[in-house]
């Protein structure tokens, strides 16, 4: 009988053990959950930080092509007017 319960005692034991060992395993990967679920909301922060500075990228770009096409008609009247003006001149003389 004193061996039997020899044996239960180590088992309890073991089982004790073993429930110490899945509660520990249970809060690594509780941990592990939590890193994981904060960096895909730092990831997703990031994204979002990344499409706003793309939107105002494109935005300034479009404003400057906007200023380009009007020295680029700004330059062709003035070339145009220095055109007119020498031929103006030529046919003077």
């Amino acid at each position: 009988m004193a061996d039997l319960e020899n044996k239960v005692e180590k088992l309890d034991e073991r089982v004790s053990s073993l429930e110490r060992q899945v509660g520990e395993i249970t809060v690594n990967v509780n941990g592990l959950i939590r890193a994981m679920q904060d960096f895909k909301e730092e990831m997703r922060d990031r994204d979002n930080q990344r499409a706003e500075d793309m939107r105002e990228i494109r935005s300034s770009l479009d404003s400057m092509g906007k200023h380009v096409r009007n020295l680029a008609l700004t330059a062709m009247g003035a070339i145009g007017a220095m055109v007119v003006t020498v031929i103006v001149s030529l046919l003077k003389n």
